[in-house]
């Protein structure tokens, strides 16, 4: 081994044609395509040490952690120790600037960044593309939160090429993202269980059949900069997703009032020419996107409206790095 540790930093990404359903759950393999921009200024920073412990270790924020959470991270660190083929334990501390489990990717930020540093305090060097199958063991998001800027996760046809990979650069496109906080509490229901119903509901099947066409509409709208053709696809994509979620066995109801009052409030601005189009993933804080150059008035307006707490900005982000 040539370095037993190293610190990784990955930002979340938020999706704009949704992951949701898996056709493997074990390898984490989607049931369909799907595409994002990673959200600068919002990351997780995760350290990871191989040492001579009996046990692993997960410090998140300051906090031990035990049981589910711990066992996920273990299973990353022995796919590591696997290819790596070491025995050593690991202590992984991590911290996050931005709600977890509030439908704010930060599962994506966090094994993304696990993977990076894992497999670099290892030893391994790890092309991009061997980094996002690695992340997207832990959370299939993650694997969207390795490449840089606006990303397409490729579903692939079996676990060696099902990863992602930038579609345009950081700098192509000045879109921000005003995460609308209505709620910052832990969701009850993760996307890991949801994940795993998704195909109970009697709409998932058409909302995969049809996802190729999204897919091509939202690429072709980023690489056009068409922002008419890429409000009216997000946002379509995110009701077709959640109708899944609400519809499902149990049946998941993540939007709250004040969730559904911005999808208004949204609606009413871009119809008054506001370049603004709305995205929700597992929970109920809505994602409104628009052009930089109306970021504050956007963010000045969602400050206003009922129920909404506090509001996050972030404009396109990076690749996961070490750091």
């Amino acid at each position: 081994m040539t370095t037993n540790k190293a610190t990784a930093q990955s930002s979340p990404n938020i999706a704009f044609i949704k992951y949701w359903g898996n056709r493997d759950n074990t390898y984490r393999l989607p049931s369909n395509s799907s595409i994002s921009m990673n959200l600068d200024g919002l990351f997780t920073r995760t350290t990871v040490s191989f040492t001579a412990s009996k046990k692993d270790t997960l410090i998140i924020n300051s906090t031990e952690v035990t049981g589910k959470g711990l066992d996920r991270v273990s299973y990353i660190l022995d796919l590591v120790r696997k290819m790596a083929n070491i025995n050593e334990r690991a202590d992984v501390t991590s911290e996050n600037n931005f709600p977890a489990g509030a439908g704010i990717a930060s599962s994506a930020a966090a094994f993304a960044a696990l993977a990076l540093a894992s497999s670099r305090a290892a030893g391994l060097t790890l092309s991009e593309a061997q980094l996002s199958v690695l992340a997207r063991r832990g959370s299939g998001s993650a694997s969207r939160s390795i490449p840089a800027g606006f990303v397409e996760w490729q579903m692939g046809k079996s676990e060696e090429d099902s990863f992602a990979f930038s579609i345009a650069p950081v700098d192509h496109w000045n879109l921000v993202d005003c995460v609308a906080i209505v709620n910052s509490s832990h969701k009850k229901i993760g996307s890991t269980e949801g994940h795993a119903i998704a195909g109970t509901s009697p709409l998932q099947n058409a909302r995969v059949a049809d996802a190729p066409r999204r897919i091509e509409i939202c690429r072709n709208a980023i690489l056009k900069k068409d922002f008419e053709a890429f409000a009216n696809i997000i946002e379509h994509d995110s009701d077709m997703m959640h109708a899944v979620m609400m519809t499902s066995n149990p049946p998941l109801m993540y939007w709250q009032s004040a969730t559904v009052e911005i999808f208004h409030q949204v609606r009413e601005w871009r119809a008054g020419g506001l370049p603004v189009g709305y995205t929700v993933d597992a929970g109920a804080n809505v994602h409104v996107i628009c052009l930089g150059d109306y970021a504050k008035e956007v963010e000045k307006r969602l400050r206003e409206a009922p129920g909404v707490s506090d509001v996050l900005v972030a404009g396109v982000g990076g690749a996961a790095k070490i750091v």
